[in-house]
């Protein structure tokens, strides 16, 4: 997930924040109903970001009111707003959907196989979220849909760190989608250079592997090529 602060009071790009103040009650997810919602718009006004607390759960609409330069999420009814990657993290990104596009997507020196997209809008239960990568085998997604948001849940995903999200990433965006069973996700922190796998068992989320730097390396589900590690981190 790409970098992300809290945003509040009323200035010129904080919009969807007092919209959803104004909303009635609506959407939901892991929590309670009608529990209060924290908004998290990642824009920083003129003032700088502050924290905001809302009484009304944020429903889709407050994501269709964001502007276009922006990305909503909604996890347990909190609305969170992600801004354009920093480079570093669009570059990973990117070159690891080549890696692993090609070969598994289109079947370019590989087995094809696969659906890959990159940042699709997932509707997995009431919680709407958008990984950096997203994968279903072609078997379990033959066509695709003609909508938004998919509502198949991926059978491997990844999410490209970054420090402001990454507690987000790693507790309540695992949560769901280990409620899901998506069976592999990937974590790639393009400061630290490292590639987390991490498999679901009976017991939840397991770490399969630690990768880093300029290895060369055979990955679940994809281990039918070997992921040159340093093309993820080339400047």
């Amino acid at each position: 997930m790409r970098g992300c602060a809290y945003g509040d009071d009323h200035d010129d790009v904080d919009v969807a924040a007092d919209r959803v103040s104004d909303r009635s009650a609506g959407g939901g997810g892991l929590g309670e109903a009608g529990a209060p919602a924290r908004v998290s718009p990642v824009v920083r006004g003129k003032r700088g970001p502050y924290p905001r607390r809302v009484t009304k759960r944020a429903t889709y609409a407050d994501i269709e009111a964001l502007p276009e330069h922006l990305t909503g999420e909604l996890i347990d009814g909190e609305l969170i707003v992600s801004p354009r990657p920093a480079v570093v993290h669009s570059r990973a990104a990117s070159r690891l959907h080549l890696s692993v596009g090609g070969p598994f997507d289109l079947g370019n020196g590989g087995p094809g196989g696969w659906v890959i997209l990159h940042e699709q809008e997932l509707h997995l239960g009431e919680d709407v979220l958008v990984p950096d990568l997203s994968g279903w085998r072609r078997e379990r997604m033959p066509e695709l849909p003609r909508v938004v948001g998919i509502r198949v849940p991926p059978d491997w995903l990844c999410e490209v760190l970054s420090p402001s999200t990454e507690r987000i990433d790693r507790a309540r965006k695992l949560s769901v989608y280990a409620r899901e069973r998506v069976g592999v996700v990937w974590l790639v922190n393009p400061l630290t250079q490292t590639l987390e796998v991490l498999k679901l068992g009976t017991e939840g989320w397991q770490l399969a592997a630690v990768h880093s730097a300029h290895e060369k390396v055979r990955v679940e589900p994809f281990e039918a090529i070997e992921l040159d590690l340093a093309l993820l981190w080339q400047t």
